[in-house]
């Protein structure tokens, strides 16, 4: 991968510093992001999940609303997010063998994206469950964070291969 020139890096104003980029001039679209990541653990870990039998409560359950509300919040904890309005946070959970992958949709009409959401969003999931079952395997490891699918605004479609 190539660096970037001065001039795409949009975060930058001429001088160098960085500065929120303006974003008034965009048009205004649908806009929608996908990102996953996954927590590898071990079997006492995931069967406790499963059961029901972490002391700290519903892993899932809460894993879930921590992810929203990390989406929601995402502007508070990256310092060049605008503040957006999220219309829509869904956190979805596939719990396998020694893992729990996780994926977060996060969609918004605006005049910028929630790629940001969506990771952030994932990724706080992922830290709720490892907070939540630490107690019975410290050594998860959570990994995999990728955005895999982005749609609206100027530079359209992007899906992972």
């Amino acid at each position: 991968m190539s660096e970037p020139e001065r001039e795409d890096l949009t975060h930058l104003d001429a001088s160098g510093h960085a500065h929120m980029v303006d974003v008034l001039a965009k048009e205004v679209t649908r806009r929608k992001a996908v990102a996953k990541c996954q927590v590898e653990m071990s079997e006492a870990a995931m069967s406790a999940i499963v059961d029901g039998d972490v002391v700290k409560g519903d892993v899932l359950s809460v894993a879930r609303v921590a992810g929203i509300q990390a989406a929601k919040r995402t502007s508070d904890l990256i310092p060049l997010c605008h503040p957006l309005m999220i219309g829509s946070v869904s956190i979805d959970f596939e719990v396998a063998d020694a893992h729990v992958g996780i994926t977060a949709a996060v969609e918004t009409v605006e005049r910028t994206g929630v790629e940001m959401e969506a990771l952030t969003a994932c990724s706080v999931a992922a830290l709720t469950i490892y907070d939540m079952c630490k107690s019975i395997d410290k050594s998860m490891v959570i990994s995999d964070l990728a955005l895999w699918e982005k749609t609206g605004g100027k530079s359209g479609t992007y899906t992972r291969d």
